[in-house]
């Protein structure tokens, strides 16, 4: 898209967002009704301090016209995730920790007679593991906590801890790391 179809696709969409006329929005912004009409039909480029008109009027940064807005939806299949493998324990990270999101969400397969232990992660870290299939162990702060199907825990994860699958089958659970 070029920028000037970006800006007048932002531009309708956050009027609309916030409920406003053209007239309403073309008053609060000191810009005619015409120009914000053109620009919202991509007819016109504005100015810069146009832009900066709109989006102080609006209350949002610069770029809000700038910037395509992200998919609110976006599909992450499993097929397309290279598994991490350590001898019998395989992790898939679906979403990685990032400066939006202050936790990541990874599947854990655990194969018959696998104990995978971890040294532990940063300070103020939690572990949230739903157990999906099968049967494991979970060791930390000198506990152990039997889980099977549908059944969760909670744990400080700054710690040492490890899973174990003592069972017959695969185990399989979803685990998400939430950092404080």
């Amino acid at each position: 898209m070029e920028a000037g179809e970006i800006i007048a696709y932002n531009l309708k969409r956050l009027r609309n967002e916030k409920n406003l006329t053209l007239g309403q929005l073309a008053n609060m912004a000191g810009v005619s009704k015409v120009v914000l009409s053109q620009i919202e039909k991509g007819e016109a480029n504005p100015t810069i301090n146009t832009i900066w008109k709109i989006t102080g009027a609006l209350q949002l940064p610069y770029s809000a016209l700038l910037e395509m807005p992200k998919k609110a939806a976006v599909q992450i299949r499993k097929k397309e995730i290279s598994a991490l493998s350590e001898d019998k324990y395989h992790i898939f990270n679906y979403y990685a920790k990032t400066a939006e999101r202050n936790f990541e969400l990874y599947q854990i397969e655990v194969e018959p007679g696998c104990e995978h232990a971890s040294i532990g992660h940063s300070t103020n870290s939690f572990e949230y593991l739903m157990m999906l299939k099968g049967e494991l162990i979970l060791e930390t702060d000198g506990e152990a906590y039997a889980l099977k199907k549908d059944d969760a825990i909670c744990f400080a994860a700054s710690g040492a801890h490890s899973y174990k699958n003592v069972g017959k089958k695969d185990a399989k659970a979803v685990l998400l790391i939430h950092y404080r």
